[in-house]
């Protein structure tokens, strides 16, 4: 059995659903503190001009787990959202595929960053076809500080003896600790497909609505590498 673990992010690109799909549990990791400037907030679509940040406001204090960032909702963001959406998206293939996930993300009022992202990545993930249960690291209980020694845990919580880590945890992961432990470490090592995209040139690392406004059903076959 895989185990995966990732921060819950905003419209994540399709790497991220990659991960999900390997594994057979998948928690969204919001015990652990908030970053800036990072994906857990924001993610980008493809416009003519390029690519575009969709920010959500967030009211964060230093040093604020992910789970207690509010979001900011004196700002009409979820109305800047949905109008470049409709600008940048409504002549794609598919427009209307994601309709029902953006009128509950834009018309219901968020406490918290973390709750929004955990209903917008179970959504994408169920649409895609992804069928891997999606769990929330706060609803689960309580876990170890250390890093290596908190994704050890949350592997075993599930019986598991398989981690599978971003190919990036190669650089910071201490593996002597999952040897110990009977943990063996899987490092996902993702290959961009092409697919096509409205204005132009092919631009990879979007948020996987793109894929999705451009191909609806074969999303998933597309993010596989199949077709």
């Amino acid at each position: 059995m895989i185990v995966s673990v990732h921060q819950p992010q905003y419209l994540p690109w399709l790497g991220y659903f990659d991960k999900i799909d390997r594994a057979d549990a998948f928690v969204l990791l919001d015990t652990v503190q908030y970053k800036k400037n990072e994906w857990q907030n924001r993610n980008r679509i493809k416009t003519a001009q390029g690519p575009q940040w969709l920010t959500v406001p967030v009211l964060y204090r230093f040093p604020q787990l992910i789970c207690e960032v509010g979001v900011n909702g004196r700002e009409r963001w979820q109305h800047r959202h949905q109008q470049a959406l409709a600008t940048n998206y409504r002549k794609a293939p598919h427009w209307g595929h994601l309709e029902d996930l953006f009128e509950e993300i834009f018309s219901r009022s968020w406490e918290t960053v973390s709750e929004l992202n955990i209903c917008v990545v179970k959504r994408l993930a169920a649409l895609l076809g992804i069928a891997t249960p999606i769990h929330v690291a706060s609803e689960l209980g309580t876990f170890p500080e250390d890093p290596d020694e908190r994704l050890i845990a949350l592997t075993k919580h599930f019986g598991a003896g398989t981690y599978l880590a971003g190919g990036g945890g190669r650089d910071y992961m201490d593996l002597a600790k999952y040897e110990r432990a009977g943990v063996e470490v899987l490092f996902q090592d993702y290959r961009h497909p092409r697919y096509s995209q409205l204005f132009g040139e092919f631009e990879p690392n979007m948020s996987v609505i793109d894929l999705i406004y451009n191909h609806a059903e074969k999303s998933l076959s597309i993010l596989r590498g199949l077709s």
